[in-house]
């Protein structure tokens, strides 16, 4: 999704943003305006009462653990909830429910005017080949077992694929795997399991110029999702092996190895190096949230993007294609894979304040947002903690990142769901902008390096 410069805004645009404007108002106006003089001042205490407690609340579950967080995350929930009973409890049903449409019609406003310009999201289609020798690595442990509950490896030999199951104790070397299949003569590689896997494969399949096959057998499956795959049926996948078409796609590189997703740095690496993230993700970064809001204590980063110094940044995200404009920690999607670019993200908060603001989208102060040919991240420190594609590596700096244009040909199904198009998330500063046609100065950089 390409950020527009004001300047470029269709007027319509600009109409939507002061539209949501407008219909804010009026949905703060009319329970004022039917409670009188008298009850104006009641309401007034009552609502910014409730919005105070409400913020208050959030700030304490995004900087809180354990017992006190969940207090937090309950408050917040019922403050609003109080509010509005007692703005009933003073006869403003109906006003109530007016304010309510009106808030409504504010986002769908607010949506319309944020949805940023699409480029052409389907990539190019290739005739894919006949695969007489396929080679598919399979991980029965990834994804909660897909691989087994979908029987992926019986339908892949039905379909002629050979098929090597990482099983037993220790670490099985993927890539060796890999390169002793391509000697014996496999002419297509794939991998059902997660994207860490995937990636150490999709590399040994473009260094050899084969084709790559991806099944959705982990647990997140960005790399699939990107492609168009369906998640939640792998054995789909398996369909571009009797009827595919080839995606010449792009591949990240890290200090010479490669990643198809993203290599992340910071507090949000310090996070995939928790040995408790690859059991329960989402609650690992709730538990060390609190970290990045009070203050980034690991090594001092300093990141590079096309020339450009970024010095001190709590956080820096790399992927192989940018993000939307709104994601600032890879967990949504991209719309192409072959736009021969990096995406770079750096997040630098001098202040709780600007590490919540940044969070809840409410300010754009350091944020840096940027497409790249290359991002190189050193520290103050020998090594640092690199989460690459959800694994957690320690990577001697300075580390260096590139992209490597189309060298990868993976083989898709012709018949699969695609990628939708991008939701635009709810962004107050790019909001705000639109509205009036003031471009704050980062925003103005990051509008250019998008």
């Amino acid at each position: 999704m390409t950020v527009i410069p004001l300047e470029e805004v269709p007027q319509t645009r600009r109409w939507w943003a002061r539209a949501a404007y407008a219909s804010a108002f009026c949905a703060a106006v009319v329970p004022l305006a039917a409670a009188g003089l008298a009850g104006t001042v009641a309401l007034l205490l009552t609502g910014a009462g409730g919005i105070v407690v409400t913020v208050a609340a959030i700030y304490w579950f995004l900087i809180s653990r354990g017992f006190l967080r969940w207090c937090a995350l309950a408050l917040a929930v019922l403050a609003p909830l109080v509010v509005l009973a007692l703005f009933m409890q003073a006869g403003l049903l109906w006003e109530v429910v007016i304010t309510l449409a009106l808030v409504f019609v504010a986002l769908v406003c607010a949506r319309a005017a944020l949805r940023e310009r699409r480029e052409g999201s389907k990539m190019t289609e290739y005739p894919a080949p006949t695969s007489r020798h396929p080679f598919v690595v399979m991980n029965p442990r990834s994804g909660g077992g897909k691989v087994v509950k979908f029987e992926l490896q019986r339908k892949a030999e039905e379909l002629g694929a050979e098929v090597a199951l990482l099983e037993g104790p220790g670490k099985v070397d993927v890539a060796a795997l890999a390169r002793q299949a391509v000697e014996r003569g496999a002419d297509l590689l794939g991998v059902a399991g997660g994207d860490g896997t995937q990636a150490l494969v999709a590399g040994i399949a473009a260094e050899h110029n084969l084709p790559f096959l991806v099944i959705s057998a982990g647990t997140r499956n960005h790399f699939a999702l990107d492609l168009g795959l369906d998640r939640e049926d792998p054995t789909g996948c398996l369909d571009a092996l009797r009827d595919g078409v080839e995606l010449h796609v792009d591949l990240g590189k890290i200090n010479g190895r490669t990643f198809v997703n993203n290599a992340s740095f910071g507090v949000y690496a310090e996070v995939v190096q928790s040995p408790e993230y690859r059991d329960d993700k989402a609650g690992t970064v709730l538990e060390m949230l609190p970290d990045l809001i009070k203050g980034h204590k690991g090594a001092r980063l300093r990141a590079i993007v096309d020339g450009e110094t970024v010095d001190g940044p709590q956080a820096v995200l790399v992927s192989n294609g940018p993000y939307g404009s709104h994601d600032l920690a890879g967990l949504g999607r991209r719309t192409r894979l072959d736009r021969g670019a990096l995406g770079a993200v750096a997040l630098s908060a001098a202040s709780t304040r600007e590490a919540v603001g940044l969070l809840r989208r409410a300010t754009k102060r350091g944020l840096i947002q940027r497409t790249a040919m290359e991002v190189v991240v050193d520290a103050d420190a020998s090594e640092i903690p690199v989460g690459v594609d959800g694994e957690a590596l320690l990577i001697p700096t300075p580390v260096r990142c590139s992209i490597e244009r189309g060298a990868l040909r993976v083989v898709v199904p012709r018949n699969r769901p695609g990628v939708p198009p991008a939701q635009p998330a709810l962004d107050l500063v790019r909001l705000r902008e639109l509205a009036w046609g003031h471009l704050a100065p980062s925003s103005a950089a990051a509008s250019a390096g998008a």
